[in-house]
């Protein structure tokens, strides 16, 4: 008895392992896997009969992952069990089922419902196996069978003519069998495809082939035009052919094709509107911000400086709401991702406690911070990411605390090899969140209650972030809270322990920058606050500034006389950046062909920025920028000490 192959995909290596140990028998052969990549790789290479997929794992979840493999006639029979830890709410279940899963398997699981549910599909499973094989057995000896819903007839190989066909005919093109006896088969197909017919059936004579599948289109009786498979076998001098009217597959396969454009197109103008959103948006404000610096560096009265930082500090703010409807976007559009590097997890859970201290000590808050002196300190994490998941809560809880405390513990829950289970906990004794709203505010937009927004501002979106990056993190977002009292909110993620990250010596926002001598550079940007920013920074370190508004009039000044650098605005009207990077960099003769270009992008998107780069540009700098930010990266391109 052959064994049954069963493939496990869980992106936690423990899981496997207790999922293997419990199903170990003789009759069953098991595969596994943390990746679902490896997992369609393996179900392609090696037919699969049953796969236990958990729901939730990082970058392609499991509902994704038993799409791709419903999608692929190679694994679309392959029974899907799904294992997960989330809710058992109907819409959940109905979710799964609709992907094509036969079963769910909760965590944690009961070791004999798991058995049981798995043996039975096992059964199942050999069952199957036992009726294919019995089904093509029959199929070479019901060749002609008068009750098929198709038409089966048997072809004269000499003369193409029908010596018998059964009732079906009439069913499904409306001609009485008898009317049709004699007669050329070729005739049923349409006259555009009538040689085509002939051809084939040419070809399996020619070839005595056994089996042979093409499609046709036929007329029928009443002149309508019907698409058909036929599948042809010659045997002495006879063809015979079933004959399958698949007009609705035909339909249905269309509108398929037709949707998939639909919304391959939906998702461009989304990806393009959301990339101008970010540019129309980042602009503004980076002219804002960048004024902003210029006169505070000017001679001022403490009301001018007050009033200055005031408007440094609500650009920052409109820029944090920005980002965070952005980031929603790029989240829900697919183009958000995890990039995970050695970080120091203390010095980064240290700087983000740094940052919001003030915010507490303002509002008479104790803000506390406790890491565990198990928990390593070096980590492959995305810091970014963690930053923002930690800001997010630390912020949240501190503006819905009024008295009491904020405390942040970072604590080890379990360790496996070179791999760690951390839980960051945020516990406030802020207001808490009813029971009836744990759940909504998750949802973008939501708040606990009504009046939040009122009372204590903000967009609804930062709570809705968090969850969408710790899924995507492949890790949990738990929240207990109780009205009055207070909130704790626990993100729990799997981390890699690294070796000590290098350190990178950057410049500080205040160190004095230095001069540029004798450096002329071209400065491609259509808006007029960012020109006169940019100029005036420019002109702040001795370089010798030229401005254009577009790409068009960028190549025209290239032409006409020599630059040392190139700063590009990637949307600008007429020509773009990117159009105009790519003329220099294949038009034009060296060395101007090798001119350094810095892409001056408003854009959040990861792939705009790796559009300027593939167009040629050696760097980009996003908006909105610090100073500094420019000088380290011209000083780099252009082989100046800094």
């Amino acid at each position: 008895m052959n064994p049954v192959n069963i493939l496990i995909v869980d992106d936690k290596e423990e899981n496997i392992i207790a999922l293997e140990a419990l199903l170990k028998r003789d009759d069953i052969r098991m595969f596994s896997t943390t990746s679902p990549n490896e997992a369609l790789k393996i179900a392609w290479e090696t037919p699969m009969a049953i796969a236990l997929v958990d729901v939730q794992m990082p970058g392609i979840d499991g509902f994704e992952l038993v799409e791709m493999l419903k999608s692929n006639p190679r694994t679309k029979d392959i029974m899907v069990i799904f294992v997960t830890a989330i809710s058992k709410e109907t819409k959940y279940a109905v979710k799964g089922l609709g992907t094509g899963a036969v079963d769910y398997l909760y965590k944690p699981l009961d070791p004999y419902i798991t058995s049981a549910k798995v043996d039975s599909f096992v059964h199942l499973a050999r069952t199957q196996a036992e009726i294919k094989l019995k089904n093509e057995e029959l199929q070479n000896f019901a060749i002609v069978v008068k009750n098929s819903a198709d038409i089966i007839c048997s072809v004269d190989a000499q003369n193409l003519r029908i010596n018998n066909i059964n009732p079906a005919v009439e069913t499904i093109m409306g001609f009485k069998a008898a009317e049709l006896l004699g007669k050329s088969i070729v005739d049923l197909s349409i006259e555009a495809q009538q040689q085509l017919f002939r051809k084939k059936l040419g070809e399996i004579i020619k070839d005595n082939l056994s089996f042979s599948v093409f499609e046709l289109q036929f007329i029928t009786f009443d002149k309508r035009v019907i698409w058909v498979e036929c599948r042809a076998s010659y045997h002495n001098k006879t063809i015979f052919i079933n004959i399958s009217d698949i007009s609705p597959q035909k339909s249905y396969q269309e509108q398929l094709i037709k949707s998939k454009e639909n919304a391959e197109y939906s998702k461009k103008v989304k990806e393009t509107f959301l990339a101008n959103m970010s540019h129309e948006l980042r602009t503004p404000v980076n002219g804002i911000i960048g004024i902003t610096n210029l006169l505070l560096r000017t001679n001022l009265n403490e009301q001018q400086k007050g009033m200055l930082d005031l408007l440094e500090t609500s650009s920052k703010s409109l820029l944090g709401v920005i980002n965070d409807v952005l980031d929603i976007s790029k989240i829900e559009a697919g183009k958000f991702n995890i990039v995970r590097a050695p970080n120091n997890i203390r010095e980064l859970v240290k700087s983000v406690f740094d940052l919001l201290k003030f915010r507490a000590d303002e509002g008479n808050i104790e803000f506390l911070l406790e890491i565990d002196s198990e928990v390593p300190d070096n980590l492959m994490v995305d810091s970014l990411r963690l930053n923002q998941i930690l800001m997010n809560l630390l912020s949240n809880a501190i503006k819905f605390t009024e008295r009491g405390y904020v405390k942040l513990r970072v604590s080890v829950l379990q360790k496996h090899n070179d791999k760690v289970k951390l839980k960051y906990s945020v516990e406030d004794s802020g207001i808490g969140v009813p029971v009836d709203r744990l759940n909504k505010i998750f949802e973008s937009f939501e708040q606990a209650e009504e009046d939040t927004v009122s009372k204590y501002g903000g967009t609804g979106l930062g709570l809705t972030i968090v969850k969408k990056l710790a899924e995507l993190k492949g890790g949990e977002l738990e929240v207990t809270s109780q009205l009055g009292k207070g909130s704790i909110f626990n993100f729990i993620n799997w981390h890699t322990i690294a070796a000590k990250p290098v350190e990178r010596v950057t410049n500080k926002p205040d160190k004095t920058l230095t001069p540029f001598n004798n450096i002329s550079v071209l400065v491609a940007e259509d808006n007029m606050v960012n020109q006169f920013m940019l100029s005036k920074i420019l002109k702040d370190w001795n370089v010798n500034v030229e401005m254009v508004d577009n790409g068009r009039k960028a190549i025209e000044k290239l032409s006409a006389k020599n630059y040392d650098l190139i700063l590009m605005d990637t949307h600008m009207p007429e020509m773009n950046g990117y159009e105009a990077a790519r003329i220099i960099r294949v038009e034009f003769a060296e060395p101007k062909r090798s001119i350094p270009i810095i892409s001056l992008s408003a854009s959040s998107f990861d792939h705009e920025q790796e559009e300027a780069l593939s167009a040629g540009m050696n760097d980009v700098l996003a908006k909105p920028f610090q100073p500094y930010q420019l000088h380290e990266k011209m000083s780099r391109l252009l082989k100046v000490e800094a």
